[in-house]
């Protein structure tokens, strides 16, 4: 969570397939973007999800991770931290008991409060297009301490102000890891978009 704090950016991964996540993870990490998430909708994601993490770029995290099981597995091929796309009791009971942060999806008001409940490290808004940067700024007056990251239309021209709103981080997703680049390989392609996305931030 230091790293997502301090570089304010993740990214999320959604890909058919990843020739070389190591190539990945260090294209990425290389440009700014060290928090990587890998999600369960890519074949094969906990192979590579261990080789990323071995490479030692970055910080490497599981995303629409739905089960307990699921979350037990990521955490044993070396996720650092859980991403949910809504509020996943048996993933938090793992994460928590493993002592592994989750950024647990959420919309509601309510669906906030039951996520902090639950020990959720972040809050992941999703999708945080339906209601843009203004609706951040709203979360914030009942829950100021709250650590919200918005996902699902974000983009190099909107995420400075979700982060101006309030955000703690902001997830940078297909403009930045398009997934017909990922399976392709083009790394460098990659690592160009990252550091523009991480512009756009300031």
């Amino acid at each position: 969570m230091d790293v997502i704090r301090t570089d304010r950016v993740l990214t999320v991964v959604r890909a058919p397939r990843i020739p070389d996540p190591a190539a990945l993870a260090q294209a990425l990490a290389g440009s700014g973007i060290r928090a990587v998430e890998l999600t369960f909708t890519t074949p094969g994601v906990l192979d590579a999800l261990r080789e990323a993490a071995d490479s030692g770029y970055g910080v490497l995290g599981a995303g629409t991770v739905l089960t307990g099981d699921q979350a037990a597995a990521a955490i044993d091929s070396g996720a650092r931290f859980l991403v949910t796309p809504g509020i996943r009791e048996g993933v938090a009971e793992v994460a928590n008991r493993r002592g592994i942060p989750v950024v647990m999806g959420a919309l509601t008001p309510s669906e906030v409060m039951r996520a902090l409940d639950l020990g959720a490290a972040a809050v992941k808004i999703f999708p945080a297009r339906v209601f843009g940067p203004d609706y951040f700024k709203d979360l914030r007056g009942p829950f100021p301490e709250a650590q919200l990251i918005p996902s699902g239309g974000v983009n190099a021209g909107n995420a400075a102000d979700f982060l101006a709103q309030g955000a703690v981080a902001v997830t940078a997703g297909t403009d930045v890891v398009a997934p017909a680049d990922v399976a392709a390989g083009h790394w460098a392609e990659i690592a160009a978009r990252a550091a523009s996305f991480v512009r756009s931030l300031n």
